[in-house]
């Protein structure tokens, strides 16, 4: 068994949750940037979710969650995933992102994963607070990455990471095997491999025994 253990917006899905969420108050163009900067290494990644987030104080709970459904999964992703689980490897979203997007995603594909860490938006009164809350706001992805081989029994060097941004990159320098998925210049010298597309990732995991 390998622990395999994926980010999500940019990775396994193509859309950004905060920028989803930013068209329902006029500031995804604004959020983008800000995304942008932060992928690229250039503020910390911390200081830019909480700047998004802000944004997004009074946003009506039922619009969020209008704008959750419309995150989805690349083209192969939802097989990939299945075929991995299926081969019994341990299967994970670690990501800065937020858990509803990413359970509105895998419900629509009618798939699972066996573990997801990501963050929360705190509502009060049916409203979003502006707030940001869960374990990838200040924590990393190294450290939910060993947690994570700790409790399942695999040691560090058995666990896949595959990222795009800089708030991979953590969990991508102490991966046994990391990938970059279409990766941001900055964290392209962290990866030992880099695909672009859900098939290439399938034909790198068979061509490497994973699959």
């Amino acid at each position: 068994m390998r622990l395999v253990a994926f980010d999500f917006d940019g990775t396994l899905s193509d859309d950004e949750m905060t920028v989803l969420l930013g068209d329902r108050v006029d500031a995804a163009d604004e959020m983008a940037r800000i995304t942008e900067r932060a992928m690229n290494d250039e503020i910390g990644y911390a200081e830019s979710l909480r700047e998004r987030v802000a944004l997004l104080a009074d946003l009506p709970l039922d619009e969020a969650n209008a704008a959750f459904d419309e995150v989805a999964l690349r083209p192969g992703a939802a097989a990939l995933v299945d075929t991995l689980t299926d081969a019994g490897h341990h299967v994970a979203i670690l990501t800065g992102g937020f858990e509803r997007g990413v359970e509105a995603a895998l419900r629509r594909d009618g798939i699972e994963v066996d573990t997801i860490v990501a963050n929360r938006l705190p509502a009060e009164d049916g409203r979003l607070t502006g707030e940001v809350d869960g374990p990838l706001i200040e924590g990393t992805k190294d450290d939910a990455l060993a947690e994570l081989a700790e409790e399942v029994r695999v040691t560090l060097d058995e666990s896949i990471a595959i990222g795009d941004g800089a708030n991979d990159l953590p969990m991508l320098e102490v991966a046994g095997w990391a990938i970059g998925f279409d990766p941001k210049p900055a964290v392209r010298p962290a990866c030992d491999t880099t695909v672009s597309r859900m098939d290439g990732l399938r034909a790198l995991f068979e061509a490497e025994g994973v699959l």
